[in-house]
């Protein structure tokens, strides 16, 4: 960055033609800078920007930062400047705002001076002054204007100036006050002043020839001009908390003086102790279980009922059940019409009473012995147990009582239902929990110990194709209920057919063919009721697949289905439900369904 001379093109184009004029020629590179020179400059300019040389310096002397760009520092040519600047980017002079002065005002009244005795040509048609015109005239219209009469010529009034003030300027509330009229308010006071001392020398000479003695000081400051006493009925005017009211001779005490932290303001939870605004209390401690709580927050504020559970407000409450005992056995006392009678009355009875407890214990120690017991150590020590009263929440936990707290867990521990030695969820096997002990992994089943452990490895044996120490023995435990319930079928049938045979041979021979003709229709009955439940069965199924297939869509993709028609099932569909039925007790029928 390199400050160069931008000249208006005017003086530029004069240099031009002085140069031809005079036979020279236009050096290359920048105006009026050889090649040599440039070079000088740019290697300056690039050192500045190093911090290795001086910065360039404006006007005022400043630092003229080198990281500038050129087209910032450069002055336009209509700017004339001569020598490095910075000017022409800051507001100019001739563009900043100009508000009024601080003591200017609007002035008011008429101007002083003499007044005008003629009308003059262009004033108000109406009082002759020259600020105005007729239309805005504020003088009563004349009958008969000042134009033509020439008398009574009002004078000019100050013509209000344009003030433009700034937002300060506008909002100032002493603007155009004149300090010298506070002078005749002073002034007006000191003359008071000084006639009260007077009147107040000539009443203490009238005093003294009449023989009357001075009253005190403080009761002459209290009583005004007529004598009485305006304080009487305020203990101290000055004491905080109290605002006296001299017009209705009452004193107002206020709940709380200014100094005082608001009880509200103690503790802002709203969970805390609770605040009525009406009768601004808070009868409870606000930072009670809180880490803020500390003896002097307590003793700053520890809530309105400490007063009912401190000091003497037990004593009181004392006092006031033994009037009342006293009131209805025939003692004329009362707390607050006669205390002090009260009290020596129940400091007697407290005494006499003592005398007399001490006495009859003395008589039966006499009587029966057994002084000894009463020195003895506590039954606690003495039995290693208490009747002390101790309750417990569900959990275990000490509500009421001296018992030290035991840490117990509020779940069930170690409780073994249906004859199991091991807690639910001990074991794990196929993604499925069970019981340790019998490796059942159905929680409301009985446990069956070992022979349970071995019937759940057969069975996982038979799942994975291998064969088993019981497959060899006992065939029917490798069939599942489906094949047991479609064996029970076939087996019913059979029986039928031999009980239909033996009724065929018991029938004569003449009545044999007719015997065999009903029998063919049975058979043919059940077939086609069999051929009814297969293809419900079918149905079933592919209601099942649909089922599934929807439940793998989206749900915003799912089809309605308000055209289901809605009917009684028929014997044969739900013969197909109860075949096709999934048990959930089943162990087989995640197996069944892969």
């Amino acid at each position: 960055m390199s400050f160069v001379l931008n000249m208006p093109p005017s003086v530029v184009a004069k240099k031009l033609k002085e140069e031809e004029d005079g036979g020279g020629g236009i050096d290359e590179g920048p105006p009026g800078k050889k090649r040599e020179d440039w070079k000088k400059l740019k290697e300056l300019e690039e050192a500045r920007k190093a911090g290795t040389a001086p910065a360039m310096k404006d006007e005022e002397g400043k630092d003229i930062n080198p990281h500038i760009p050129q087209y910032i520092m450069q002055a336009p040519w209509y700017f004339g400047a001569m020598a490095p600047t910075l000017n022409h980017q800051r507001v100019q002079d001739e563009k900043v705002k100009k508000f009024a002065e601080m003591g200017a005002w609007y002035k008011r009244g008429i101007k002083e001076g003499s007044i005008a005795t003629k009308f003059r040509k262009g004033a108000c048609e109406n009082c002759g002054a020259m600020t105005h015109k007729k239309s805005d005239c504020l003088e009563r219209p004349r009958k008969i204007g000042a134009r033509f009469t020439g008398d009574k010529i009002a004078p000019d009034e100050y013509i209000q100036p344009q003030l433009d003030f700034d937002f300060d300027g506008k909002r100032d509330r002493w603007n155009g006050y004149d300090p010298r009229e506070h002078q005749e308010t002073i002034e007006e006071y000191a003359k008071l002043e000084e006639a009260k001392k007077v009147l107040k020398s000539q009443r203490m000479d009238q005093n003294v020839e009449d023989g009357v003695q001075d009253e005190p000081e403080a009761v002459k400051s209290s009583q005004g001009e007529d004598g009485e006493d305006e304080d009487k009925y305020a203990d101290d005017v000055d004491m905080p908390g109290q605002k006296f009211e001299s017009k209705h001779r009452i004193t107002v005490r206020n709940l709380r003086i200014r100094e005082d932290t608001a009880k509200y303001l103690f503790n802002l939870d709203v969970n805390s102790a609770y605040y009525d605004p009406k009768t601004r209390s808070m009868r409870q401690n606000p930072l009670a279980g809180t880490a803020k709580e500390s003896s002097e927050a307590d003793a700053q504020f520890g809530g309105d009922n400490f007063v009912r559970a401190s000091g003497q407000a037990h004593e009181f409450a004392k006092q006031q059940l033994f009037a009342w005992d006293a009131y209805e056995k025939g003692a004329e006392v009362h707390i607050q019409a006669d205390p002090t009678k009260l009290e020596l009355l129940s400091k007697e009875f407290k005494k006499k009473t003592d005398e007399f407890e001490s006495s009859h214990k003395n008589t039966i120690l006499d009587k029966y012995g057994g002084e000894e017991h009463l020195d003895a150590p506590p039954r606690e020590l003495l039995l290693a147990q208490t009747e002390n009263y101790v309750e417990y929440s569900r959990h275990g936990k000490v509500i009421k009582g001296l018992e030290k707290e035991v840490a117990k867990s509020k779940y069930e521990e170690d409780v073994f239902i249906n004859n199991h030695t091991s807690v639910w969820g001990s074991y794990w096997k196929d993604g499925q929990w069970g019981f340790k002990c019998c490796h059942s992994c159905i929680k409301g089943s009985y446990c069956t110990g070992e022979a349970g452990k071995d019937a759940n490895q057969d069975k996982s044996m038979v799942l994975m194709g291998a064969p088993s120490s019981s497959q060899q023995v006992e065939e029917p435990e490798q069939k599942t209920l489906l094949e047991e319930h479609q064996e029970n079928r076939d087996k019913k049938k059979k029986d039928k057919k031999k009980k239909k045979k033996k009724k065929r041979r018991k029938h004569k021979k003449h009545h044999s063919s007719s015997s065999e003709s009903e029998s063919e229709p049975e058979e043919d009955e059940e077939a086609i009721k069999e051929k009814k439940v297969q293809m419900a069965i079918r149905k079933e199924e592919e209601r099942q697949r649909e089922v599934n297939r929807l439940m793998k869509l989206d749900e915003r993709k799912r089809p309605y289905n308000s055209m289901y028609e809605a009917k009684e099932p028929t014997e044969e569909e739900m013969e197909a439900y109860y075949r096709k039925r999934r048990v959930g007790e089943d162990p087989m029928a995640a197996f069944l369904q892969q």
